[in-house]
């Protein structure tokens, strides 16, 4: 497969057409953000690592049977897609309070959720990615009300896998996002699943090993990356 010609380009990953209208090339860097682009850096590594993590989670949870746009790695920092349809819309599922939603709702850090949480919310930096609602997209033409199930039904399934997945390695999936897009038709997990996008705690410790580390200058942000995929079993290639 050919990579011809970047079509986007985000805040740590980067987009490639190919010989095949039907697939890009996903580049993973290792630039790094937060608060909406309000704070910055580029940590060595970060997009082999994420790049790899994705590629081990993707395939994990396509054994699970949830569809996915990932296809194959083709070098320690890029990856084969689908070219989906995306839909303008991130799907939240929280099964701790803490972050935004702590700050929302007056919640203490780390409260136990009675069942998890499920959220949307609209993908548009430039307005902090707002909170929205079924009503909100149906309105807006963002999807369909059966759309909207779909992409609720998978996110929750995927949060059933994971919580189970991540328990075995002493690892609490707090809460993450998903995204969604269609290919030919069918609605599949698109984007990335990494500790960019969720929150992990350490289950005796309670310690962050996610991109919270980066977020509150607590420091090993890679580090802390790579010990939880030794703890899933990942074996991670930097050279």
């Amino acid at each position: 497969m050919e990579k011809i010609s970047q079509i986007t380009t985000g805040k740590a990953k980067s987009l490639y057409t190919t010989n095949d209208e039907q697939y890009l090339v996903m580049e993973f860097r290792d630039d790094t953000s937060a608060f909406d682009g309000k704070k910055t850096a580029a940590l060595e590594n970060k997009g082999k690592v994420n790049n790899q993590f994705n590629a081990f989670i993707m395939e994990f949870l396509s054994t699970k049977e949830i569809n996915t746009h990932f296809i194959k790695l083709l070098s320690n920092n890029e990856s084969l897609v689908r070219n989906l349809d995306m839909f303008p819309i991130e799907c939240v599922v929280r099964n701790r309070a803490t972050g935004s939603l702590c700050k929302r709702l007056g919640i203490e850090d780390g409260y136990i959720l009675e069942t998890p949480l499920f959220e949307f919310f609209l993908k548009d930096d430039d307005l902090g990615d707002p909170l929205i609602n079924d009503n909100h997209i149906i309105s807006f033409g963002w999807a369909t009300k059966e759309e909207l199930g779909v992409m609720q039904s998978i996110t929750l399934k995927v949060n059933e896998i994971l919580v189970d997945f991540f328990s075995e390695a002493n690892l609490l999936l707090i809460d993450f996002k998903l995204e969604f897009g269609k290919f030919k038709d069918q609605i599949m997990l698109g984007d990335e699943f990494t500790p960019d996008g969720c929150r992990l705690w350490d289950k005796d410790t309670l310690n962050k090993m996610d991109k919270d580390r980066f977020r509150q200058d607590l420091g090993n942000v890679i580090e802390t990356y790579g010990e939880v995929a030794d703890r899933l079993g990942m074996q991670i290639k930097l050279d």
